[in-house]
């Protein structure tokens, strides 16, 4: 990844369908997701995105490789969106497809937590 130093893999984890890589760049953790979002996944996701003792957490979900998200994943995001925020730090969803960005869409997601058409943008300011 040119736009940072990385500082390696946090974690790693597959449940079902989905497949979870934690790493860190310029002290954002980026949270690369591939496979589906549903309720069977929630708690890989729900573990990935947990910031309890981290002061000013900045994290950034890679959602390319996601081919589908049911309310258990928006549940999720907008759950991690809160926590971080009261954290006074910030959550970016980066690279949706076109199935999760028209999920997104048809909630309202995308009006609330900051989305970005590129990794790239994400990890900028």
């Amino acid at each position: 990844m040119a736009e940072g130093k990385m500082a390696g893999t946090e974690r790693a984890e597959k449940s079902g369908r989905l497949s979870v890589v934690a790493t860190a760049t310029d002290d954002i953790r980026v949270v690369s997701l591939a496979g589906e979002i549903d309720h069977d996944s929630g708690d890989t996701l729900r573990r990935a995105l947990d910031v309890s003792d981290t002061p000013r957490p900045r994290i950034v979900v890679d959602l390319r490789q996601v081919t589908f998200m049911d309310s258990s994943g928006i549940n999720i995001l907008i759950a991690a969106h809160r926590a971080v925020s009261e954290a006074d730090g910030w959550l970016r969803l980066a690279a949706p497809g076109e199935a999760v960005i028209r999920t997104l869409s048809l909630v309202g997601v995308d009006a609330v937590i900051d989305c970005r058409d590129t990794l790239r943008q994400a990890l900028s300011d």
